[in-house]
């Protein structure tokens, strides 16, 4: 296998930028044509039919530089957060502007580690990231530093990153950093450091290889990409670490195959489904009917009209017991609705729910992708 194979078989790619790549670290100005050069390469993942996911850092970076904020010490958090609303909007102008030339829609997210911890916010972002990507839009998303608090930070955009691609079931995460990859040893310090080209497994041996932080404008180092990368492979996601400083750095990377990929043993849908299966508590149950466990074998998603009865009480978001009407266990899933309303629905067809409602949610009481079902006959 060629390194080129995880990023050319992915439909869906999220793509990390960090701040020292894309802010000029002196003038706290945006390196254009670095940015549009990234922009050309985004446009060619675009017409091989990827779906593509910015994860951007540089929001503080440009921000304090117009507020006159020093460089040469830690800022405090308010400082942070001030930097970070007037940067923000000055980046996604910068991503706005570059990707339009080319035709590209652009959308703004900004996330913290709560919003992908929280059921409710995750599922609410997991949705318009789809809906976006599925209506042609790249997102462009950074961290919410003018929200975030020492609690509920991500830290860096690294992990940030491999938080995006677990919510979007992405295929790949490629992280562009100031180095080609993981090293045998610290490059900067041992010339006989050897770049390593696959990793299938993350070994107490190979987290030791990692290091510090190599730029003052950035906050991550090698330490959080492998944590990034643990979260990654667990969800099924192949990750990459590579070169980023140089001009269109997704073509450099596919030509000159210089970097480390950590190679997953799952698809992201399969690796999501047994995580459904085995690490969410069910909140209640719902019971179906034979042509809704009809459905469900043949790996179809289970609509409202299928529903006999629901037990419990969940909200939107929560995972639920499914079962037959003989109470044998089915499997468990994701549900789109709360308690409340999914009794409200139970047994109609998903056009009847605005009705009811007052509001249409999606058609499906669970999606197929938010479903685990046991393996029976």
């Amino acid at each position: 296998m060629t390194t080129k194979f995880p990023l050319l078989k992915a439909k869906r790619l999220v793509l990390k930028i960090g701040s020292s790549l894309l802010v000029n670290e002196k003038t706290g100005q945006v390196k254009n044509t670095w940015l549009n050069a990234l922009a050309d390469d985004i446009l060619t993942a675009y017409e091989r039919g990827q779906q593509v996911i910015i994860v951007t850092s540089g929001a503080v970076a440009v921000g304090r530089k117009v507020l006159n904020l020093s460089t040469d010490k830690k800022l405090l958090l308010p400082q942070k957060q001030a930097a970070a609303a007037v940067g923000q909007i000055r980046l996604a102008h910068y991503y706005q502007e570059v990707l339009a030339e080319r035709g590209l829609n652009v959308a703004q997210i900004l996330l913290t580690l709560d919003d992908s911890e929280n059921r409710k916010r995750y599922l609410n972002a997991r949705n318009t990231l789809n809906t976006l990507l599925d209506l042609g839009v790249i997102p462009v998303i950074n961290e919410n530093d003018t929200v975030a608090t020492s609690e509920i930070k991500v830290g860096d955009n690294d992990r940030l990153a491999a938080r995006v691609a677990q919510m979007a079931s992405a295929d790949a995460l490629v992280i562009f950093s100031d180095i080609k990859g993981l090293y045998t040893a610290n490059p900067r310090k041992d010339p006989a450091a050897k770049l390593i080209p696959v990793v299938e497994k993350l070994t107490p041996e190979i987290e030791a290889m990692a290091d510090g932080a190599g730029s003052s404008v950035g906050t991550g180092g090698m330490a959080t990409k492998l944590m990034a990368a643990r979260l990654c492979m667990e969800a099924g996601c192949d990750m990459a670490i590579a070169l980023g400083s140089e001009l269109h750095p997704l073509t450099r990377m596919l030509k000159t195959e210089e970097c480390t990929w950590f190679l997953a043993d799952k698809t992201p849908i399969s690796a999501r489904k047994a995580w459904i299966g085995g690490a969410i508590k069910p909140r209640g149950t719902l019971v179906l009917d034979q042509g809704a466990v009809k459905a469900l074998d043949q790996g179809k998603s289970l609509l409202p009209a299928g529903i006999k009865a629901v037990k419990g009480s969940f909200e939107r978001g929560d995972a639920v017991t499914l079962e037959d009407e003989n109470g044998c266990f089915l499997g468990k899933g994701l549900t789109a609705y709360n308690a409340h309303d999914a009794k409200a629905i139970a047994g109609k067809h998903s056009n009847e729910i605005e009705s009811i409602l007052g509001y249409h949610g999606q058609d499906e009481i669970i999606h197929r992708d938010d479903l685990f079902t046991e393996k029976r006959g």
